[in-house]
């Protein structure tokens, strides 16, 4: 058997070489387990096809799987939610439970729930794969509605072709929805959450998100839109990871039909759509989730103590049983096959693959990614995932949120891998705001933000982001918050004049947001709002702020008043997008030319292209030099013009010819403080 490509890659990993072999091997032995060897993944991964209700040509159909259920009723609006034989299941064998019911016993709209009897009790229960759950505005109790749309959704934009490859991305070349490929490797992923992407004092909607947020993702350029909280919870302010009903699109922000639109639409526009999907954990209510589904507590789940996640308050699921696999695996297909997604963004993976969930753990050696405190039934149930999306859909993109570093995470199987796509690179943001919080500005250390902003697997694609929405909550503070503070409330009016905190502010905002872009590895994330320096935090409806909408929302307004300075920073979002874009800078790794400590000074290309900024908060350089392939450079972009909120220092028209020393090019800059230039070698000469 050769030597996986992970461990020819970084020979430090040979020590454990037969735990990525052993680990390689029970992800095949389990996929043959599945598949007998024969079938597809996608075959057998249909469990939304199977469980759950359905409409037939006779009637109606509903499945379910209780082992240690003795028996199960439909309950409902339509039986005044009293169990009778006439609703009542049949025991189908392998803990499987099935009703058949005539057409006109439902209709399009009821609500139900299956009443689940066991040994010495019985609870109401939510279906396992339903796929609508309503919340009673004044009982505020949960229930599964019936969904029969008289006409299904009609799709107006395939979404076979519009997702991004690995190594090209597609964009529309005419209004008539033909699609051309463009080279490249990378993501601009735009993350939001439908329910805060309104500015009114209330849970935003699907349409709501399709006619007034989809434009403003596309105008700034992102090519990816990452959306959060879509399954089903009960409890709102748990930003959507406390999933009770893996199969339900969330009913607060509308119908499944207008998140179908949402998606179609934005196909249309030429974003790929996925999904922020939750399969490390589940919320612990018993009535509308799925712990104590049939009386037992380790039906999905483990037993005992491992069955309770000891910071999220929430059950972990048991990825050793076969059938947790096949919820989990379809739930995948359901999305991909019922809703177009094009991939998936895998929440809490740190929090599946290690028995301790990473808590309170340091990974400073390789011993601990294979020390035996690995769940290798949950990196087997990934690694199938993978296979499985990439099967449906080979272009499709799956994206692993891990904090602990674990190599080969985004690696194919073939390669010594889990198979993810990208990796998130949650470092860069960590960096960030340690940086704000424990150095003032004279203490900006380039050669250190160079090595964090770099530091990275070279075999592995990852997604870096100068904040995401971990950054936003109640109880941290975003960026431009830690920047401003209290001025963001007085000193953002264009109609006075402007004070040293405010520009700096700005200033540095702009230049971490193209720092972490410029140095990503194959893509950049950024969150809903964060583009334009949205002020203040998140915090959602709850006792503790009186139930307000106050900061569960995206202040849309202060971006459109053109009397305020909001305006610069949106303006630098999409100009640096575009630039990113045109110049395509991720097609190299960025190489350092400069990271001078004392005048803060950092200059890299990549590509092409350029990068040079100066930190330094006081100093201004009139001709700061530095080696460079021989040629005249132009500016291409500069965080200091007047568009951006800048002062206007630097003349875009002039040229930078190199100059000739012993034998060697230099390049020499007029180099503002707190700026960054992006230069590139021109052509021809301008004007």
């Amino acid at each position: 058997m050769p030597t996986p490509t992970l461990l020819l890659n970084d020979p430090a990993l040979k020590p454990y070489a037969d735990v990525i072999a052993r680990r390689l091997a029970r992800i095949d032995a389990k996929e043959k387990e599945f598949t007998g060897g024969s079938k597809k993944l996608s075959d057998v991964a249909v469990n939304h096809l199977f469980f759950g209700l359905h409409k037939t040509k006779e009637g109606w159909v509903i499945r379910e799987w209780a082992p240690n259920a003795q028996y199960v009723y439909l309950i409902g609006d339509f039986n005044a939610w009293k169990a009778d034989s006439q609703w009542k299941f049949a025991n189908i064998g392998g803990g499987r439970w099935e009703l058949n019911l005539p057409n006109n016993a439902l209709q399009h709209g009821m609500f139900y729930k299956l009443l689940v009897c066991w040994e010495g009790g019985s609870g109401e229960r939510l279906p396992s794969h339903c796929r609508r759950v309503v919340q009673d505005a004044k009982t505020k109790l949960f229930a599964a509605q019936v969904w029969q749309p008289e006409k299904p959704y009609q799709w107006k934009n395939t979404t076979t072709n519009y997702q991004v490859p690995t190594t090209k991305y597609q964009v529309p070349s005419t209004n008539s929805g033909k699609w051309s490929l463009v080279a490249g490797r990378w993501l601009l992923i735009y993350e939001a959450h439908i329910g805060m992407a309104t500015d009114k004092y209330e849970v935003g909607s699907y349409e709501n998100f399709r006619l007034h947020v989809l434009p403003r993702i596309a105008d700034l350029g992102y090519n990816t839109l990452q959306l959060m909280a879509i399954q089903e919870h009960p409890y709102y302010g748990s930003f959507g990871y406390q999933v009770s009903n893996f199969y339900a699109p969330s009913s607060r922000y509308g119908t499944p039909e207008e998140l179908k639109a949402l998606i179609d639409d934005a196909h249309g526009l030429g974003l790929t759509v996925i999904m922020d999907i939750v399969h490390s954990h589940a919320v612990k209510n018993d009535n509308e989730g799925l712990s104590h589904f049939d009386g037992t507590e380790y039906q999905y789940f483990h037993a005992g103590s491992k069955g309770q996640h000891p910071v999220w308050d929430s059950r972990c699921f048991d990825y050793g049983k076969n059938e947790v696999i096949a919820l989990l695996l379809s739930n995948c297909h359901y999305w991909m096959q019922e809703f177009g997604f094009d991939g998936f963004r895998f929440d809490g993976v740190t929090s599946m693959i290690y028995t301790h969930h990473g808590l309170g753990v340091g990974f400073t050696h390789y011993d601990m990614y294979y020390n035996g405190e690995q769940d290798e039934d949950a990196i087997t149930y990934l690694a199938l995932a993978n296979r499985l999306i990439h099967e449906i859909n080979p272009h499709a993109i799956t994206i692993a949120e891990d904090v602990s570093g674990m190599p080969g995470l985004a690696m194919a199987n073939e390669c010594g891998g889990i198979g993810f796509d990208y990796r998130m690179s949650m470092g860069v943001a960590d960096f960030w705001i340690k940086t704000l919080k424990t150095k003032q500005d004279e203490q900006w250390h380039v050669g250190e933000m160079y090595y964090e902003l770099t530091n990275k697997r070279a075999d592995e694609k990852t997604i870096s982001y100068a904040e995401c929405h971990d950054q936003a909550m109640v109880g941290d503070k975003t960026i431009i918050f830690w920047l401003l503070d209290k001025e963001m409330y007085t000193g953002m009016s264009c109609l006075s004049p402007s004070t040293p905190i405010i520009d700096r502010g700005i200033a540095l905002h702009k230049m971490i947001r193209l720092a972490s872009l410029s140095t990503a590895g194959n893509g950049y994330l950024n969150f809903m709002g964060n583009e334009f320096g949205h002020p203040e935090w998140i915090d959602f409806p709850r006792e503790g702020n009186e139930w307000s909408y106050h900061y569960a929302r995206r202040q849309w307004n202060l971006l459109d008043d053109k009397n305020l300075r909001y305006k610069f920073l949106w303006a630098w979002d999409k100009a640096m997008i575009a630039l990113c874009k045109k110049e395509q800078i991720f097609d190299a790794s960025p190489f350092a030319i400069v990271q001078n400590v004392n005048d803060q000074v950092l200059v890299f290309k990549r590509n092409q292209t350029v990068f040079a900024y100066n930190f330094n908060p006081t100093q201004s350089f009139a001709h700061y030099g530095f080696e460079i392939d021989e040629g005249i450079y132009e500016v291409l972009l500069c965080s200091d013009d007047a568009a951006f909120g800048g002062f206007g220092r630097v003349d875009k028209s002039v040229q930078y010819a190199t100059v000739a020393i012993d034998e060697k090019h230099y390049l020499k800059l007029y180099l503002p403080n707190r700026t960054v230039l992006v230069l590139q070698k021109s052509l021809k000469l301008l004007g």
